[in-house]
């Protein structure tokens, strides 16, 4: 498929549009990530813990894919799990995040990426409190914080709003 191709519009049932990037997007978006996000992002890597921006952040709003800009999880979901890294107990709409077994490092994880973009986000274990008991740990440069009310990104112009 080309740029110039349409493809389909593909929703998830929150109504967000998850078609993947086209690859002349996907170069823009790459384009715009520092190192330390392509690190993360792109090559599947980890911050250091307790060093995250978002890791104290508990206004209302929305933590958005940091590439794409879907919105992932809701503040409402974030808690304090003492890991140094931002943690959730479920996502915004649980088709926005992919879940990818890991076996690098010589254990059995579940990855976490962005369902439009295919981004590296995390990992969510087992081991959190009520109502899911997933603890989704992210890497805050994975992630763009929208406070409630203000338009989310829209790096790729689909206008999906508020948060």
């Amino acid at each position: 498929m080309t740029d110039n191709d349409i493809a389909p519009t593909l929703r998830s049932p929150s109504g967000y549009d998850l078609t993947p990037p086209s690859e002349s997007q996907r170069v823009a978006l790459e384009a715009d990530l520092s190192a330390e996000e392509k690190r993360v992002l792109l090559a599947h890597g980890t911050e250091a813990p307790f060093c995250g921006t978002l890791l104290g952040e508990k206004r209302a709003g929305v933590f958005c894919c940091r590439e794409c800009g879907l919105p992932l999880f809701r503040t409402g979901t974030k808690f304090e799990s003492g890991t140094g890294w931002p943690s959730f107990t479920e996502p915004v709409d649980p088709t926005h995040v992919l879940a990818i077994t890991d076996r690098s490092y010589g254990m059995t994880r579940t990855e976490t990426r962005c369902a439009r973009c295919d981004s590296h986000q995390g990992h969510v274990f087992p081991d959190g409190p009520g109502p899911t008991g997933l603890r989704y740990c992210i890497n805050s440069v994975a992630l763009s914080f929208v406070p409630e009310g203000s338009p989310l990104p829209d790096p790729l112009g689909r206008g999906d709003g508020n948060a």
